[in-house]
């Protein structure tokens, strides 16, 4: 296992320099740079947890990560906190003095105290930009003894952490981004400390998952257009100063196709270009690059982008690290010429903007097409369905224009449940920052009885329990009405299963029925033989039913480029009477067709032979 860390720490370490070099294709000009302050953990858990010293790698990793331009400094903890290199422009002579201090890594503390590690990093010398604090740590707060009796010390530091010092920091504008090491870590502490200051708290279960974990902090931070890729394709339109791919690796090394139909690979690229080749990755800064449709060959990974260096680029109003499930997002966006809001008559013709909100595997949970007022173009993307990580993609389309923003983002529920068995009670907490008593109600449903909560606090509510049998796993529904603006609407809540532990549910009791009927039917079912999988046709026409088959695809992909070419001659032939009853009778026909034609299929099924004994 620690093999495999290291792996992936040379693998960070290699991709956050090429994010350095090629930092200067950064699409958008920032006003102020953050200012990163890297706190790293280096009590004695981590000598267990850290065999092959990847804090020391991930030091490496952190300071040729932080752009030139931004401010960065860097502070250890265990017992006692120190700050090795003072908050600094990060140029040459701070990243050297930063790689000098990995030997700090190795020197372990036996205590763990968070608390004052972040006190310290957020209390030193104040800057007029924003500043980013970023916790890697594989523990939980441990106090030493001679502070008081434990493990009261430890539970006051939690409290105190998020209680008091977490809401002075989002006050403050102190942002707080968190990378937890080991399942050791408090998850609990970390991603309610990022939420609360607007980070992102990213654990990591396996090596895999570590690189995901930077880039997604790294997008947060210094967000960046990109240029979609749909069937490995995407347009560099006129005017663009550069562009930089990076691009994981499939199952085949990945190829660049120019416009021209000139091929490009690591041992020949583009004239000008700087081409890095690494085990998992490839990133690829290509300045003035042809315009047109550039092409991707090979089988590039999952998470690889193109972001563009351009004086057109896509802006968007400051969107939230936390959304909400049950509450929908105002969305602002528009497009900005260095640095300036470009006007009506200056847009790209038959432009379009949509948003869409996408959940951890890359499915779309909602979407919403903008509406242009002047030259922005506004929203509401409809409430998220799923809590976790999620992205937020802004797309911007038109003739010869394409761009999109993507941002990640938490998914929390609204109020936040925890079952106190021992008190027989259920405790409720708002985690949306504008709910609270005066405009919240909740309750819950147990077994068809419905239990009100009775508010405790500012922002806190309690459900009280009947007797429940312990042995026997339940679950409460939850619901609420919230009044916002004016507005009442219906909250609805994941449901609180009591007593999880248990084998057994009281939705599951009745779920079994006395015979297992679905094997019995599968008993009873003729037997058929199986039938071979591998197609009997010959090879030439194998080729024609595969293209035929690609053909919807093929179709939608072209409709995506063609359609805001295509918006505005539609729009005016379906403005014009005689060619909208053309249209209409042409649509008519497809479906007679489209229905005769599934009619023939039916007739032409073979009857289902029915099971019987």
């Amino acid at each position: 296992m620690g093999r495999e860390w290291n792996k992936v720490w040379h693998w960070l370490v290699g991709l956050a320099g090429c994010l350095v070099v090629s930092s200067c294709l950064s699409a958008a000009t920032l006003e102020e740079q953050p200012e990163i302050r890297v706190i790293i953990d280096v009590s004695g858990s981590m000598r267990h947890n850290d065999p092959d010293q990847l804090a020391a790698e991930a030091l490496e990793l952190l300071v040729t990560l932080v752009p030139s331009g931004a401010r960065a400094g860097i502070w250890t903890f265990g017992e006692r906190v120190a700050n090795p290199l003072q908050p600094g422009p990060a140029n040459l002579e701070w990243r050297d003095r930063a790689r000098a201090l990995s030997g700090l890594l190795v020197d372990y503390q036996q205590y763990t105290d968070i608390e004052s590690a972040i006190y310290q990093a957020a209390a030193a010398e104040a800057v007029s930009g924003p500043r980013h604090l970023v916790l890697l740590t594989d523990g939980r707060i441990d106090l030493p003894e001679w502070r008081g009796s434990k493990p009261a010390i430890d539970q006051a530091s939690r409290e105190a952490l998020l209680e008091d010092l977490g809401p002075r920091l989002a006050e403050e504008g102190i942002v707080v981004h968190a990378i937890a090491f080991s399942d050791d870590a408090d998850l609990d502490l970390v991603e309610r400390l990022a939420q609360m200051t607007g980070g992102l708290s990213a654990p990591v279960a396996a090596p895999d998952a570590l690189l995901g974990a930077f880039l997604t902090i790294v997008d947060r931070i210094f967000p960046s257009d990109r240029v979609p890729v749909t069937d490995q394709r995407f347009l560099i339109e006129p005017g663009v100063r550069g562009f930089t791919a990076l691009l994981f690796r499939g199952e085949d090394e990945t190829e660049l196709v120019g416009p021209d139909g000139r091929r490009y690979s690591a041992d020949s690229p583009p004239e000008g270009a700087e081409w890095r080749s690494e085990s998992r990755y490839d990133l690829v800064r290509v300045p003035d690059p042809q315009p047109g449709q550039w092409r991707l060959e090979g089988s590039p990974g999952q998470d690889s982008r193109i972001t563009v260096e351009s004086p057109l680029s896509l802006q968007t109003a400051g969107v939230p690290s936390t959304l909400y499930l049950g509450f929908d997002v105002p969305v602002e966006a528009w497009l900005a010429r260095e640095g300036e809001t470009v006007g009506i008559e200056a847009l790209p013709a038959h432009l379009r903007l949509t948003a869409e909100l996408h959940d951890s595997s890359g499915t779309v949970q909602s979407a919403v097409a903008l509406k242009q007022q002047e030259e922005r173009f506004v929203g509401r993307l409809p409430a998220p369905a799923l809590a976790g990580n999620a992205q937020f993609v802004v797309r911007a389309e038109g003739q010869g224009f394409r761009r999109q923003r993507v941002q990640p983002i938490n998914v929390l529920p609204a109020i936040a449940a925890q079952h106190d068995e021992a008190g027989q009670r259920v405790l409720l907490a708002a985690e949306h920052p504008q709910l609270d008593r005066d405009n919240t109600r909740l309750y819950g449903q147990l077994q068809g009885a419905r239990l009100e909560a009775e508010p405790v606090a500012e922002r806190r509510w309690s459900i009280d329990l009947p007797e429940l049998d312990m042995a026997l796993s339940v679950p409460l529904i939850l619901r609420g009405e919230v009044t916002l603006e004016g507005e009442t609407r219906e909250l609805y809540l994941p449901r609180l299963m009591l007593f999880p532990t248990v084998d057994t549910a009281i939705d599951q009791v009745d779920a079994s029925p006395a015979l297992e009927v679905a094997r019995f039917h599968e008993e009873l079912s003729p037997v058929r033989e199986s039938r071979s999988t591998e197609s009997t046709l010959p090879e030439p026409v194998e080729r024609v039913v595969r293209h035929i088959q690609e053909l919807p695809r093929i179709a939608q992909e072209r409709w995506n480029e063609w359609r805001p070419v295509l918006a505005g001659p539609l729009d005016k032939t379906l403005s014009e009477p005689h060619r909208r009853w053309l249209l209409g009778g042409l649509l008519l026909a497809s479906v007679l067709l489209l229905l005769l034609w599934r009619m023939t299929r039916r007739r032409r099924v073979a009857p289902r032979e029915e099971p019987h004994v």
